[in-house]
């Protein structure tokens, strides 16, 4: 039930003692010792309440206090109520609309008190927004392996958080545990089978990071590149990252490194994503797309043409690195984010000119989906967390904080304000 279909129905009354409610206190400061506070609330909106309240001296005298105040709702109610935060799909921005913070919404409901078996209680502590998600916005994704979204109902994505409470013999309170079908709650009430243990030290207690680099992003880089990259150590290879101040292209490049490419260059869009990509992340150049010309600056960088893509954007530049790319070269098809936007197909079809280039220079393009390889997850995850401990990978985050902020978040993230990871903290309290 809302917070709005409960005070539709009910006014309701309680005690404050001296130890309880500091929030109410505040609005109302106790006039003696020796006195109980009696509140009565009204709804006014989703955001407000209306606090009448009556002050009982031990006396036996009672005063009522004819004035009222509005105090903001959702902290009170969530804490005294057991409502939590979740947010659901409020619209869809049309398939060849731009996802904005308005398609979310942020809504209060009230989370079942006892557990059925099999099922743990979490409390969500970051949630990752991704680009694939805009293909979720549409009535259809476009995917065979993506279910849509529906209009007023739950988001799910991944998500990392800790048991409460738990009826599933796998799990005990305060283990660490992830779903890639996470609701967008503040807390959350789960089918055990959907979760995932994870052990808090192949991260050093950075959670957020089973999100990033030592979770999908980090194994769609990793496993990208070993088995469509067909990287060689000294093979004098060159690699391209598009969107490589992303989630992905900022690991890829890194591990395209690690893995064997003698030279890796890296396109993103602003002068200061091109300096973090060479300063901290070891690429050997940048090419800002905004202001640079890539097909000039990818001769200049890459003098002897180009090995392998790793392609995160699709479109003319994409278009721009396969026209420079070399005779049984591969690209690794990672994402197309200026794509999705649009009504087209998964993967975009390529312009004839550009299908001439591959089918002749016998290029690979192959559509790669890290969760048909779930045999190589266990192993991939362990090699990142042994090169993030060792400093041989360096990973950045984007965090913003709090649920009702994740719709601004995501459409920051589609936008490219986003450098690495773009996570959001729900909660930061300790288990």
């Amino acid at each position: 039930m809302s917070a709005e279909q409960f005070f539709q129905h009910f006014v309701f009354l309680f005690q404050i003692s001296s130890i309880s409610s500091i929030l109410l206190q505040s609005h109302f400061p106790v006039p003696s010792p020796s006195s109980c506070r009696y509140f009565h609330f009204e709804y006014l909106s989703s955001s407000l309440l209306k606090v009448t309240v009556e002050s009982a001296f031990f006396s036996g005298i009672t005063f009522q206090i004819a004035t009222w105040r509005t105090i903001p709702a959702i902290g009170f109610l969530t804490s005294q109520m057991g409502l939590i935060q979740q947010v659901v799909l409020n619209s869809r921005p049309g398939k060849n609309g731009e996802p904005v913070a308005e398609n979310f919404r942020t809504e209060e409901v009230s989370l079942p008190q006892d557990l059925q078996e099999g099922q743990v209680k979490v409390c969500t502590k970051y949630l990752s927004v991704d680009p694939y998600m805009r293909c979720r916005m549409n009535e259809d994704s476009g995917s065979s392996y993506l279910t849509p979204w529906q209009v007023s109902s739950i988001i799910t994505g991944g998500g990392v958080g800790v048991v409460e409470e738990s009826k599933h013999q796998k799990f005990q309170k305060n283990d660490v545990v992830s779903s890639f079908n996470w609701p967008w709650q503040s807390q959350a009430v789960l089918d055990g089978q959907l979760l995932t243990k994870l052990d808090p030290q192949l991260v050093d207690g950075h959670l957020s990071y089973f999100l990033g680099v030592v979770g999908m992003p980090g194994l769609t880089s990793l496993l990208g590149v070993r088995v469509k990259g067909h990287v060689k150590p000294g093979a004098n290879q060159t690699m391209v990252v598009s969107g490589a101040a992303g989630a992905c292209g900022m690991l890829a490049g890194q591990i395209g490194r690690l893995e064997g490419c003698s030279r890796v260059v890296g396109i993103c869009g602003t002068d200061e994503k091109s300096q973090i990509l060479i300063c901290e992340m070891g690429f050997d150049a940048a090419i800002n797309y905004r202001k640079d010309n890539i097909a000039e600056k990818l001769k200049e960088y890459c003098p002897c043409g180009v090995d392998a893509y790793f392609d995160n954007v699709g479109g003319d530049i994409s278009n721009t690195v396969i026209s420079q790319m070399n005779q049984n070269s591969h690209i690794i098809l990672c994402g197309q984010i200026s794509q999705y936007n649009k009504d087209v197909p998964y993967p975009p079809p390529l312009s004839p000119q550009t299908d001439t280039i591959l089918k002749e220079r016998n290029i690979t393009r192959e559509r790669f989906l890290v969760l048909n390889y779930s045999d190589q997850h266990e192993a991939g995850l362990v090699q990142l967390s042994q090169w993030l401990k060792e400093g041989k990978l360096k990973a950045r985050e984007t965090v913003v904080k709090g649920l009702e902020n994740i719709g601004a978040a995501f459409e920051s993230m589609m936008k490219g304000g986003n450098i690495g990871k773009q996570v959001v903290l729900i909660s930061d309290q300790s288990a």
